[in-house]
């Protein structure tokens, strides 16, 4: 499999990790849009959203629960923090392994784009 996340996973490509389980792996973006944003991937491959199935639903579930543990850890939690998981292109995703974005340290404005 060539996707990038699941490189990241396998320890083949480096990554500034700051959240690990057995069922999701977190680290900074490379190309960050606030002073805190952290992906949140699961260690099983997912394409998208609209692959999920009913099986999935747990795992979904600790991707959401690292976010919390994240936004803890950076200080960000009181405050607030915008979680965001994108499906397909015309969304914004650009690598196909799920992964959701913990945005936070700055005003978040409303639509977000």
């Amino acid at each position: 499999m060539d996707c990038l996340f699941c490189k990241i996973v396998a320890g083949r490509i480096p990554a500034e990790i700051v959240y690990d389980s057995d069922t999701a792996l977190a680290f900074r973006d490379i190309d960050p849009q606030a002073p805190t944003h952290v992906l949140v991937i699961p260690r099983k491959h997912v394409s998208t959203i609209n692959d999920l199935d009913g099986e999935d639903e747990a795992l979904v579930g600790s991707l959401f629960t690292a976010a919390k543990e994240i936004a803890a850890a950076e200080g960000i939690a009181d405050d607030g923090y915008r979680t965001v998981m994108n499906c397909n292109e015309g969304a914004g995703q650009s690598v196909f392994h799920i992964h959701l974005h913990v945005l936070g340290g700055r005003p978040m404005t409303w639509p977000p784009g």
